[in-house]
């Protein structure tokens, strides 16, 4: 029941699509431990950069999807703004357990900045954007820059800074795990299956999360955050079954109480859903992630 609820197979980007993308680079290691530590490199066809740079982090319930999955569309729409776009594979729940997935991605963003050069990347303008899984992955990546407990420097690139400058989290589960089943029950909308032994979360930690409640609360990205976060943007479906919103209003509180409110914008948007529904693909949404990451990263477009 809970694989059937979570685990829906994500098609791949499709492939007439990838191949009208000129500039891309793909399955590139960046570390050598599995081989789902790749990332594609996708480079806008005009400028010269060093280009901003959009980390990618795909959902998936911490059990599937891929680099190249179609929910990959809405942040491509970035080439065209002169954005660069890495897009990453890690190691998910049925291969390593947390922490491993924190570990990849910041092995992956380490790469991303030591090959800076290489692929015209501007190293000092990365921000991180992930739906549902990947948006806790990214949130987690935004709060524990230099964090011993949450980066593997032995995978490589060790000289180089594993934090971003902006974080863009599509619904993710960033309050707590334990948290999420109350929060379904109270909003009236899904199955509460979070606490079960074989949920998603549960196999992440290789245990049933109701029995390491003390681990699963030291994993919570809100335990994490500090005055000097990057700027975050929250958005989340109100009537969403899967992810409850409360998980991004809890995050989005914390870091307005710890950070300011300069650091965070929170937009919940009534009668909408999980991602993969079809509105987190259309435009006026994407739009609304390009105009936040011009602000922070001081792009003016009229001047382009």
């Amino acid at each position: 029941m809970i694989m059937e609820n979570h685990a829906t197979k994500i098609p791949l980007f499709p492939q007439a699509k990838l191949d009208a993308i000129t500039y891309k680079f793909l399955d590139v290691a960046y570390c050598d431990q599995s081989p789902a530590q790749i990332l594609d490199i996708y480079l806008p066809e005009k400028g010269e950069g060093p280009f901003p740079v959009i980390l990618h982090v795909h959902g998936g319930a911490f059990l599937f999807g891929t680099q190249r999955d179609d929910n990959i569309e809405p942040v491509l729409r970035g080439l065209a703004r002169g954005y660069a776009i890495v897009s990453i594979q890690y190691r998910m729940s049925g291969e390593a357990k947390f922490p491993a997935l924190i570990f990849d991605a910041k092995a992956a963003l380490r790469f991303v900045r030591a090959n800076a050069k290489k692929y015209s990347f501007d190293a000092q303008r990365i921000a991180a954007w992930g739906p549902s899984a990947g948006g806790y992955i990214v949130s987690m990546l935004g709060l524990t820059a230099s964090n011993p407990a949450f980066e593997d420097l032995s995978m490589g690139n060790a000289d180089q800074s594993s934090h971003v400058d902006a974080v863009v989290d599509w619904c993710g589960p960033c309050g707590n795990f334990l948290d999420m089943d109350a929060s379904i029950i109270e909003n009236g909308i899904g199955e509460p299956d979070h606490n079960d032994p074989m949920s998603p979360e549960s196999l992440l930690f290789g245990s049933p999360i109701q029995s390491i409640s003390q681990l699963v609360a030291m994993a919570s990205p809100c335990k994490y955050v500090h005055k000097n976060c990057p700027p975050f943007l929250i958005q989340h479906g109100e009537a969403d079954p899967i992810v409850p919103v409360q998980q991004s209003i809890r995050l989005a509180t914390e870091i307005e109480r710890k950070a300011g409110k300069d650091k965070v914008v929170l937009e919940c948007y009534a009668d909408k859903g999980h991602h993969g529904q079809p509105w987190y693909n259309e435009e006026w949404l994407s739009d609304k992630v390009f105009a936040f990451l011009d602000n922070v990263f001081k792009i003016n477009r009229e001047s382009l």
